[in-house]
């Protein structure tokens, strides 16, 4: 056993696809429960590659195979954590807020956020307030959302966004974090996010976080 998930680890690590949807299927036929697939040997490498970022040892594009070979493994677990009722470590929508197109950090946040075991609703781009908080009510459980902005022409409408759900009555029933190219921790602060993050691997630490409560 150890020795399939250590290749399921190394796979991920290394950005490998195909090596990882080949280990993925050799896991599940060799009766290895799903969520042991998942947290020992998906979620544990997609860590590591959070760590070497942080550290400087890897970069975007490390990062971003890393999560697509993470993703080609999850598509073929997916069935079975639901079959297996395995509950995400927490819910987040994210979205990038009205006005605004850009998507890549986003995707990438979602990617490394469903790689750490989260369950991800991504509303795509140009999402207006009201429809953040219409698919937070609808979803139902949700956690944290996740707000992006990579135009400070846009980033006002973060403060739209947290005003709509101080309206709805859900505010700080759900945290809100932000993040983009422009947007500071001040910031989050002076419009009433919960936080910010200023790439995908702090994203994962803070909606850890904020789903701990220690935030």
């Amino acid at each position: 056993m150890e020795e399939v998930l250590d290749n399921i680890y190394g796979s991920v690590l290394n950005g490998d696809a195909g090596g990882t949807t080949e280990y993925v299927q050799e896991a599940i036929e060799a009766g290895i429960p799903a969520e042991t697939i998942l947290n020992e040997g998906m979620i544990s490498a997609m860590m590591e590659v959070g760590r070497l970022f942080e550290e400087g040892e890897a970069f975007v594009p490390e990062m971003l195979i890393a999560a697509r070979a993470m993703q080609s493994g999850l598509s073929i677990l997916r069935p079975l954590l639901v079959e297996a009722d395995v509950e995400p470590v927490g819910r987040v929508v994210l979205g990038t807020v009205r006005g605004d197109m850009h998507d890549i950090g986003k995707n990438l946040v979602g990617m490394m956020l469903e790689g750490a075991g989260f369950e991800i609703h991504d509303l795509g781009v140009d999402v207006s307030a009201d429809s953040f908080v219409s698919a937070v009510e609808e979803i139902g459980n949700v956690d944290v959302v996740g707000l992006s902005a990579l135009l400070t022409t846009t980033m006002p409408e973060m403060r739209t966004v947290v005003d709509a759900f101080k309206r709805a009555e859900i505010y700080g029933e759900v945290k809100i974090m932000i993040g983009g190219a422009p947007v500071t921790s001040e910031y989050a602060e002076s419009i009433g996010a919960h936080g910010c993050a200023k790439d995908a691997s702090q994203a994962v630490t803070l909606a850890k976080s904020l789903t701990s409560g220690i935030a």
